[in-house]
């Protein structure tokens, strides 16, 4: 068996388009937006008060310079970006194994929602049998959106190792295929798909330019080393962002430390990013040739995030689409490189709204005592 550091080396762009053509039949393409009203909030410096409590209290706020484009993958089957990798793997599968055996074996997983209603969508599609282990905390919608593929869901605890645990007591009494949520070269290529089409996009807008810098959200870390994949042999730039809340920044504490952190238990509101960074995700996130960095910020700079795209945009996204945005908005860190090295010039950032599964029940509980 490869070990994560050798499997790593088939992580690479060509990898990521024969993906594409595997799954474009499949998946949408989703459009990447622009707002000229959150390039401004974004290009303002903060205030005094904002930076209170902060290593940057006193200092002169940053003055970065935005443009923003939003892959608005919200807009993607069942809500998420997630239905790329779920395909893609499931494809893979059939190829390397043949219809009949997976048929006949069927496919599992874990997830607390967004992968589970990916994999049940592309079993029901590829007509494979499919059991999804599922948080009891879950949000409604993405049971919901679960059980109306067809899929049999099993109830677990909110931690990843509860999860995995009742994973391996199934497996043990069917001998379905395990198909990874994000630590698995065919779901990272998967995803990587996004960052094919926002390139793409974005080039046909701007008549060739590059994009100086895409951030995406990292929970298990799938999407995060796709898109790090794709621009492996380019001049764009790509960052992280995660929740700090209890411990869900990670891949940020793990970069720090120099060693992957192999546990979280937290329950940040960002719930599809409540999950340790995979194995094999970490051999590209740590990379800092493919991945410059990573940030984290709070419950509330999610919110006001989440705010912002709410009333501003029109656009219903989930808490954990919006934490790369809150980078850009809060991180006085990450505002300050933009604005050492870009200047007056600025930067074009892609932002990867990475799913919309909420309800409006929700976004009301979420911001009712605001």
């Amino acid at each position: 068996m490869s070990s994560p550091a050798e499997t790593a080396q088939s992580l690479t762009p060509a990898a990521v388009q024969a993906a594409y053509d595997r799954i474009q039949s499949y998946v949408h393409r989703t459009p990447l937006v622009t707002s000229k009203t959150l390039d401004a909030v974004a290009s303002t410096p903060q205030s005094g008060d904002a930076l209170a409590g902060t290593p940057f209290e006193g200092q002169t706020p940053a003055h970065p310079r935005f443009r923003l484009f939003f892959k608005c993958e919200n807009l993607q089957r069942i809500g998420a970006f997630k239905a790329r990798g779920a395909f893609h793997a499931l494809l893979r599968l059939i190829e390397e194994r043949g219809e009949d055996e997976v048929k006949k074996r069927g496919v599992i997983t874990h997830s607390s929602g967004n992968h589970a209603q990916a994999l049940a969508l592309a079993a029901s599609s590829l007509n494979v049998p499919a059991t999804i282990v599922m948080p009891r905390i879950s949000t409604p919608s993405k049971i919901a959106g679960t059980q109306s593929h067809g899929a049999e869901i099993v109830f677990s605890g909110s931690t990843s190792v509860e999860r995995e645990a009742i994973v391996a007591d199934i497996q043990g009494k069917t001998d379905a295929i395990f198909v990874p949520p994000y630590d698995d070269p065919n779901i990272i290529c998967g995803q990587g798909t996004t960052a094919l089409e926002l390139d793409a996009q974005f080039q046909d807008l701007q008549r060739g330019k590059s994009l100086d810098a895409v951030i995406t959200p990292i929970g298990g870390g799938g999407l995060n080393a796709g898109v790090a994949t794709y621009f492996s042999d380019k001049q764009t730039k790509v960052f992280g962002a995660e929740p700090s809340f209890e411990g869900a920044d990670d891949c940020r504490r793990g970069l720090e430390a120099g060693k992957r952190v192999d546990r979280v238990a937290t329950l940040t509101i960002a719930d599809g990013l409540r999950t340790p960074v995979g194995l094999l995700n970490w051999e590209v996130l740590s990379d800092r040739r493919k991945v410059e960095g990573v940030f984290s910020v709070t419950e509330e700079q999610i919110k006001a995030a989440m705010r912002l795209v709410l009333e501003r945009m029109k656009i219903v996204v989930e808490p954990s689409a919006v934490v790369g945005l809150a980078v850009c908005l809060f991180d006085e860190n990450f505002r300050r490189r933009v604005e050492q090295e870009a200047g007056e010039a600025g930067w074009d950032v892609a932002i990867v709204f990475s799913g919309g599964n909420t309800t409006v029940e929700a976004i009301g509980k979420l911001f009712d005592q605001q």
